[in-house]
């Protein structure tokens, strides 16, 4: 296995980065460990797109979040992927929390985010009626947003994969040789050998520089726990709720999402165990009270599910993308943490103009197509066009997902798309199945069969998430 680049790790920011890369004429591979893409942070974060007023001016984090942020809107169209432009506030309670919010403007100025405003508490209340009347002001910026961050991730790399990238899932990174002009990457799947090597590894990211032979950062896990509430909470708020930041991050929030639900989250907590993505009590019980501060009249009775997810936290306090000073030909990408989303269009256009400043020939290819194959996504469509899609295909008269109206024929077309799904949790995080109320409790043996039949294996052989979660482990009798 010989490739010019290796990307190592298939997050948000190793994915728009190979599609970056689709469009020329190189040998490419994206190299993620887990049994697809979008397994790490890429899954569990606050899926919010934000305008860039917080991050510290003249930071790479400020650079590329309101650059991130303008590109968002065309690379969500050609990649068939719902975004909305919902706005943000940050609340203030106090005066004092008034002085934070008129330091982030300033920031926003210097940031150059645009139509930000500073408003007084009855505008507030005007376009946001169940937010608490202990609020005094707020900073609202209109071109934040929302996306769903495992579909943006996983429609990059089947865009990819259309135009030439190779992905190799399952593939674990367990040491690496620097040669005089290139690298062998030795994994789980035998020996790669490339020329670059981008190290997009989230959390992770400082293990594999250490491989290579850089130890100029360390990362950091910050772990954040999230509750989702059911569709009928999601008109409680129409925007992006925050509070006054401080050095843990934003602070709990509380969101729609772009599927209609209500997320509320995160807490912060530093640990050192990378795996750690376990929810507590305690931390959940910070998040509903950390929440009802801004919006008291959500209803926990309609939580769904709880998730926790870790941020990438460096060392130098922002994001660490450049070629290693100790190693040629060695891109970190590293320390992605929030604005990460935010800001990964516009991180992938700056990991190719590093690449442009080093030995490689970027010759681009005629045949690149940026267009994704849309989605047939049954639950958006109207009565005439679902009676077209039946008779096109009876399998979308099938429906599997109950809660999120997912048919057959979308659960069939997600599993045999570029990239396409292998495992339970890869189905679900393509067409929804097991994301609504009951979570998978009517769907997800049907799912099981499906998957069964379209890759022509046993149902015992069938996992949640790959590796050794299989679903069933035989018959009782």
């Amino acid at each position: 296995m010989n490739y010019d680049i290796s990307i190592i790790g298939a997050g948000v920011t190793g994915s728009l980065i190979a599609r970056e890369l689709s469009k020329y004429d190189l040998k490419v591979c994206i190299i993620e460990k887990e049994a697809d893409v979008a397994m790490g942070t890429s899954k569990a974060n606050s899926a919010i797109i934000h305008a860039g007023y917080d991050a510290k001016p003249k930071s790479l984090k400020a650079k590329l979040n309101v650059r991130g942020n303008e590109l968002m809107g065309d690379i969500a169209k050609q990649l068939d992927v719902p975004f909305k432009r919902v706005g943000s506030f940050v609340l203030a309670f106090n005066e004092e929390d008034m002085k934070e919010v008129n330091k982030l403007y300033e920031y926003g100025i210097k940031n150059n985010v645009p139509d930000m405003k500073v408003i007084n508490k009855e505008e507030v209340k005007e376009m946001e009626p169940n937010i608490s009347d202990e609020v005094v002001g707020a900073l609202f910026a209109p071109t934040a947003g929302i996306i769903c961050p495992y579909e943006l991730t996983l429609s990059a790399v089947e865009n990819a994969v259309q135009n030439g990238v190779e992905l190799l899932l399952e593939c674990e990174i367990k040491d690496i040789h620097k040669q005089k002009e290139s690298f062998v990457l030795d994994t789980t799947k035998g020996e790669i050998s490339t020329k670059y090597i981008i190290n997009a590894a989230g959390v992770y990211s400082d293990i594999i520089s250490k491989m290579a032979g850089d130890d100029s950062f360390t990362i950091n896990p910050r772990k954040g726990e999230y509750l989702l509430l059911d569709k009928r909470q999601g008109n409680v708020v129409n925007t992006v709720i925050f509070q006054p930041p401080s050095n843990m991050g934003k602070g709990i929030l509380v969101t729609p999402t772009v599927d209609g639900n209500l997320l509320l989250g995160p807490t912060a907590e530093n640990i050192d165990d990378k795996e750690n993505i376990s929810t507590t009590n305690t931390g959940l019980s910070k998040v509903i009270k950390g929440a009802r501060k801004s919006v008291p009249s959500f209803n926990v009775r309609d939580v769904i599910t709880s998730f926790a997810g870790l941020r990438a936290s460096s060392s130098v306090g922002d994001f660490v993308i450049k070629e290693s000073y100790k190693v040629k030909g060695l891109i970190n990408v590293a320390g992605i943490e929030s604005p990460g989303l935010s800001a990964s269009p516009a991180i992938s256009e700056y990991v190719i103009n590093i690449l442009k400043t080093m030995d490689i020939s970027l010759q681009e290819k005629e045949s690149y197509n940026p267009i994704r194959k849309p989605v047939k996504r049954f639950r958006e469509m109207n009565k005439e066009e679902r009676e077209n899609i039946i008779k096109e295909n009876p399998l979308y008269g099938n429906i599997i997902c109950r809660c999120e109206t997912v048919t057959e024929g979308e659960i069939v077309d997600c599993i045999h798309r570029p990239a396409g799904a292998k495992n339970l949790d890869a189905v679900k995080r393509r067409t929804r199945a097991g994301m609504g109320r009951c979570q998978g409790g009517f769907c997800a043996p049907r799912v099981v069969e499906i998957l069964a039949r379209e890759l022509n294996i046993s149902k015992d052989e069938v996992t949640k998430m790959g590796g050794n979660s299989n679903i069933l482990i035989g018959k009782t009798k």
